[in-house]
């Protein structure tokens, strides 16, 4: 009985859009290389004693997508299990398949998966998810978690519980958060830093039946049938417009490029005080959504069992050269402020 419950939320996860990981492990991996480059002696210094031997922020930024491996069996147990149709999602996961690093990741999703809820296809996905995104809408042009799409287990707040843990101070109530020590906010820090840069992590679209943009601000609350989940529900042929943007340009690679790290290094400081500057970046995220959407229209079409969208170009190869510019502006960003706030944690 227990196979077939989990073969049907299989088959729902498939049938159904949720939120997919940013950038995917290179573009991770590339914000931990940048930020790699770009510590001072004594943050690379904490950084290797804290994530071990054999460990950088390249290797660690992918771990937070590591933990969505990990699923809730029918008698309440969790289990991280390998995809054998995808035994690519296990790549960038390998330095963490020892015993003690699957114990881990295991024990990290178990703590943080009935925190809050999160059934955006009616079925509990674990909160831990919702720590990498907000669905800010994109008439905002600043973050402010009084804005609908944003919560108290948010990405930013989710920043902001791990550079607590990191600064030796409690995490704030009432963000549900239970993060085991430094190690395991260090490799929660470098994986939602770069997924406050992508975009469509922080900016949303929410669209009627007709594909025109709706505020569900001024609304007074967030329709189901108007959600678009971060842009996985709006497609592209064969792929969601989210899932675009979080493939990285192929000639980038797996880490920092001559080009990434001077335009990581010529990016000017941030302002005011460290607990700011998640919100502040994030607000950043919010004005480059806006370009993301530009030039696109959108039409419904009949999808079981959720609403989606189909999405047309103005300029397609317009569009593209575009999204290429902005991946790598905001790669870079996302490797010099990871190196920036951990310089600033260790000066």
């Amino acid at each position: 009985m227990l196979k077939v419950v989990l073969a049907l939320d299989c088959l729902i996860y498939l049938l159904c859009p949720t939120d997919a990981p940013a950038w995917g492990y290179q573009g991770h991996e590339v914000v931990g290389s940048i930020a790699d480059k770009l510590l001072n002696s004594n943050a690379r210094q904490q950084v290797g004693q804290i994530l071990g031997e054999g460990f950088d922020l390249r290797v660690a930024g992918p771990w937070a997508d590591c933990v969505k491996s990990v699923v809730r069996y029918d008698d309440g147990s969790f289990h991280y299990e390998v995809d054998p149709d995808h035994l690519e999602y296990e790549v960038p996961c390998t330095p963490f398949n020892s015993p003690e690093e699957r114990a881990r990741i295991v024990d990290y999703a178990q703590r943080n998966w009935s925190t809050c809820s999160y059934a955006p296809d009616g079925h509990e996905r674990g909160c831990h998810n919702t720590f990498h995104f907000d669905d800010i809408a994109v008439q905002r042009t600043r973050f402010d978690r009084s804005y609908l799409g944003g919560s108290d287990h948010d990405l930013v707040a989710a920043i902001g519980a791990a550079v607590a843990v990191l600064t030796d101070k409690p995490v704030p109530p009432p963000f549900p958060f239970s993060i085991r020590d430094k190690k395991e906010a260090l490799l929660l820090i470098a994986h939602f830093i770069g997924d406050l840069h992508q975009p469509l992590h922080v900016g949303a679209v929410y669209l009627d039946a007709n594909g025109r943009p709706v505020d569900p601000d001024t609304a007074h609350g967030i329709d189901p049938a108007t959600d678009t989940i971060g842009g996985n529900a709006i497609q592209d042929e064969n792929l969601s417009l989210h899932h675009e943007w979080d493939d990285i340009p192929t000639d980038i690679g797996e880490a920092a490029t001559t080009e990434l790290l001077a335009a990581a290094r010529s990016l000017p400081a941030s302002q005011g005080s460290i607990s700011d500057w998640p919100a502040a970046w994030a607000s950043d995220s919010i004005l480059v959504s806006h370009r993301a959407f530009e030039g696109l229209t959108f039409r419904l079409i009949a999808t079981l069992p959720a609403n989606k969208w189909s999405v047309a170009f103005a300029d397609h190869a317009g569009y593209l050269q575009a999204m290429d510019a902005i991946k790598r502006r905001q790669l870079a960003k996302g490797g010099a402020r990871l190196a920036e706030l951990l310089n600033a944690i260790w000066p």
